[in-house]
């Protein structure tokens, strides 16, 4: 009747029900469907600190049910504790280890479903790509946003402290004042409170429909709620299991441009461009990166929540949430309303029930903060297979933009340059062979662009790279740029100097040279090569494909 049956039924399966039994389980309980808890908590993540508790009531919802939860643990990375420092390399390079293990577990002990808790970072998609690839009923459940802290009288948040450096650096801000805006920022558990990548890819797990209304914006303070929502989700799965609803039942094509049109209202982190694509992978569903900018063009940007405005993930709660959102997106028929999700309502029914409480926060599609989507995908002969930047965060007079490049072949060449006071007006910041092959691990780049915001630069000098950002990185910051440099991609041929023009409207972005230039260019090329200390890196920088393709892992089978 389950697929959990293969390890505990019938006689041959004596040994493995003595090792259950050795454990407290029961035979009543091991005769029930067995759902595997996937737990990300740690005491190494501020969005992960109380994940335990949160455990606790999936559990107590999968028992009501009438399931058996078994639970395993799987590794998170802060980004913000492992940014700007060697620790960045391996941020990316988790997400595959994520899924990887998570396979690895459910494939050995046969589960019959999941339910993955979640927060942060690179644990959201790598918990989505398992879920796509096992193709089990499965639920995201996230630990919910982190509140914003309160500082003289504003609200402050994890960048307002990696801003606060280089307003120390100009002059701006005293050292002790920053001391103790630190203590401020981060008021408690949670995904840091804007819309960076943890909450836009717990908030995009709503629209794919793998994830319970609310769950991308229900603050994590907000405990009873929480709890509640977690009980629902552990009944939810073991009826999924019932009904025989996987996974790709729900990640449909449909499913990922819903996602893809939620991502645009609300402005996410660009980092979401990498994730989507890598989780539609997993799906087997075809998504190209154009399909991006497409998707963009038709779905007016909505929302503005930091680090694009002093609004936070709470403040989207208040208004109406994901199914606010999607309310205001189903107006003008850009969501389908069929696609399914884990709650047992459609897109469209959730959508329908949502209250839109706030137009402060969530516009009108008729008064929008920009007539096409937050993030925009460029082309030309400096991104011949595309590179991301979030257009909701840059400044209007940053859309167009024509400079000298300041080239540097890793980020602390840049910053060292940056905090200086060395990058002048004009400049187009240029950071290279950090790409998803070169760095390895594609860093993001949230240190440079905060000290350009801190230090005034934000709306004067741009900064492009083959790396990638936070979601917390505000200004004209160009990253993703494909092919990367490690590749012989044309940022690896730029030198100082040479004219860069950026034109964001028209999604375009290019360097002054011909092609013959660049040819010769090319011909002279010597690859950097870094030394890559240890193993894991060695191998992910060996496999992993372009930017363009989601940065996954190349399978031995095709070639990408």
């Amino acid at each position: 009747m389950y697929r959990s049956d293969q390890v505990k039924k019938g006689i041959e399966r004596a040994p493995h029900r003595s090792l259950f039994y050795a454990m407290g389980y029961t035979l009543d309980e091991l005769e029930k469907p067995i759902i595997g808890v996937v737990n990300s908590g740690n005491e190494m993540i501020p969005g992960h600190i109380h994940l335990d508790i949160i455990v606790q009531s999936v559990k107590m919802g999968i028992l009501e049910a009438g399931g058996t939860p078994m639970e395993f643990r799987v590794i998170g990375i802060c980004d913000g504790i492992a940014m700007g420092h060697k620790g960045m390399k391996y941020s990316l390079a988790s997400r595959e280890l994520i899924a990887d293990s998570i396979e690895a577990m459910v494939e050995a002990y046969q589960l019959d479903g999941m339910v993955l808790i979640t927060n942060c970072d690179k644990i959201v998609p790598g918990m989505l790509m398992a879920s796509a690839r096992l193709n089990l009923p499965s639920i995201i459940l996230s630990g919910g946003p982190m509140i914003a802290g309160k500082w003289k009288g504003r609200d402050v948040d994890l960048i307002s402290v990696f801003e606060g450096i280089g307003q120390v650096k100009a002059g701006k801000m005293k050292p002790e004042e920053l001391y103790e805006l630190e203590k401020y920022a981060c008021p408690g558990c949670g995904s840091c409170s804007g819309m960076f990548t943890a909450n836009t890819m717990n908030c995009l797990s709503e629209a794919l429909g793998l994830a319970l209304p609310y769950n991308g914006t229900l603050p994590a303070a907000y405990d009873g709620m929480r709890k509640r929502l977690s009980k629902d989700a552990g009944k939810r799965i073991v009826q999924l299991v019932k009904d025989g609803i996987k996974s790709r039942d729900i990640l449909t094509r449909t499913a990922f441009e819903n996602a893809i049109a939620v991502d645009m209202a609300l402005g996410g982190s660009t980092n979401t461009v990498l994730h989507l694509l890598a989780i539609a992978r997993e799906a087997k569903v075809e998504l190209p990166l154009d399909t991006f900018q497409k998707i963009s063009e038709r779905t007016p940007n909505i929302c503005k929540l930091s680090p694009a405005s002093s609004q936070h993930i709470q403040d989207l709660h208040e208004a109406g949430g994901i199914p606010g959102v999607m309310k205001e997106l189903l107006e003008g028929n850009l969501i389908d309303p069929s696609a399914l999700t884990v709650s047992g309502k459609t897109i469209g029914e959730i959508a329908q029930d949502a209250v839109i409480r706030d137009r402060n926060v969530i516009r009108p599609l008729e008064d929008p903060y920009a007539p096409d989507g937050g993030i925009a995908i460029l082309y030309g002969n400096l991104a011949p297979e595309g590179a991301v930047v979030k257009k909701s965060a840059v400044s209007p007079k940053m859309l167009r933009h024509v400079g000298p490049a300041r080239v540097f072949n890793s980020e602390e060449e840049a910053i060292e340059e940056i905090y200086a006071g060395k990058i002048r007006r004009k400049d187009v910041v240029v950071i290279r062979y950090e790409g998803p092959k070169g760095g390895p691990g594609m860093r993001e780049m949230l240190g440079p662009t905060s000290a350009l915001s801190g230090m005034g630069l934000d709306e004067d000098v741009a900064l492009i790279t083959d790396g990638r950002f936070s979601g917390g990185s505000r200004g004209a910051a160009i990253g993703h740029i494909s092919p990367e440099a490690a590749e012989g991609g044309p940022i690896a041929l730029i030198r100082d100097g040479d004219i860069i023009e950026i034109d964001i409207p028209n999604r375009k972005l290019n360097v002054k040279l011909d092609e013959n230039e660049l040819e010769n260019r090319k011909r002279e090329w010597i690859p950097k090569k870094r030394e890559i200390e240890f193993n894991y890196l060695r191998r992910y920088s060996a496999l992993v494909t372009s930017a363009s393709y989601g940065a996954v892992l190349r399978d031995l089978y095709e070639d990408l």
